[in-house]
């Protein structure tokens, strides 16, 4: 018994996120996540890619509290969340995007941050409305922030999604297809933000069908295939391995290779 447990990685304060042995099933049905392991050093940029079904937004969703594990743990700085409701977690350091955009429509920019710094961020007011002005000026919104969420273009709406994700002061933040949707130039212009986000010590996991702009961006890619990992390393060796090549971008494997 020793020598299973000593084999078992345990939660350290070296790690911001440690994912252990998580398998997540709806209503009894197939397992979307089976038995994942995953750590995320502090300070990392991480790309996660994987075909649709893959279990990467479900992924997301269990370590931001939006679901529950089937059974696993869920550690972040050597503390484990895993019974933590969502709104805690935001409390404690994990900041999150939606893959269609979650702001209050009918409110303005600075509004839709001004919640998120208060309320998540658990700021006062004063020390709110000054978060509040330094990420509009970070994410392209100085001198905007009286504009109407809902009357904003898709760029704007993905910017102002990562927006709201700051404000609520994260140490972790979580990317879902933060760049879907957009044009080359425009996802390119979101990876900029997102390395400089990075650059200031905010450990960033990111989910992205945009191969290209992910790989560009981030240190290490975790590949998923129905729901485990099936690569993790270097992006540019990660995405030329045979699994990934068959995987994920359904090419046959090379049988020279």
């Amino acid at each position: 018994m020793s020598e299973t447990r000593e084999s078992i990685p345990m939660p350290s304060p070296d790690r911001s996120l440690f994912v252990e042995n998580i398998t997540k099933s709806y209503g009894g049905g197939p397992l979307v996540l089976k038995d994942l392991t995953l750590e995320v050093s502090p300070g990392e940029l991480l790309g996660v890619i994987g075909p649709n079904g893959s279990g990467k937004t479900t992924l997301f969703g269990v370590i931001a509290g939006q679901l529950s594990p089937s059974s696993g743990k869920v550690c972040v700085n050597g503390r484990d969340i895993t019974r933590l409701p969502a709104s805690e977690r935001a409390r404690n350091g994990i900041g999150r995007t939606f893959q269609v955009p979650q702001c209050f429509f009918n409110m303005s920019v600075f509004e839709n941050l001004l919640v998120g710094a208060r309320y998540a961020g658990d700021l006062s007011h004063d020390a709110a409305t000054h978060s509040v002005h330094d990420i509009l000026e970070r994410t392209g919104f100085r001198g905007r922030g009286h504009l109407r969420a809902g009357d904003l273009p898709l760029l704007d709406r993905k910017r102002l999604e990562l927006a709201r994700a700051l404000a609520t002061g994260p140490s972790i933040l979580l990317l879902d297809e933060i760049a879907g949707g957009l044009t080359d130039n425009e996802a390119a212009e979101i990876a900029t933000l997102v390395k400089e986000v990075n650059s200031q010590g905010v450990t960033v996991i990111w989910i992205e069908h945009l191969v290209h702009i992910l790989t560009s961006a981030v240190s290490r890619i975790v590949v998923l295939g129905e729901g485990r990992i099936i690569a993790d390393g270097e992006p540019h060796e990660t995405m030329a391995t045979p699994a990934v090549r068959q995987i994920y971008l359904g090419m046959e494997p090379d049988p020279d290779a």
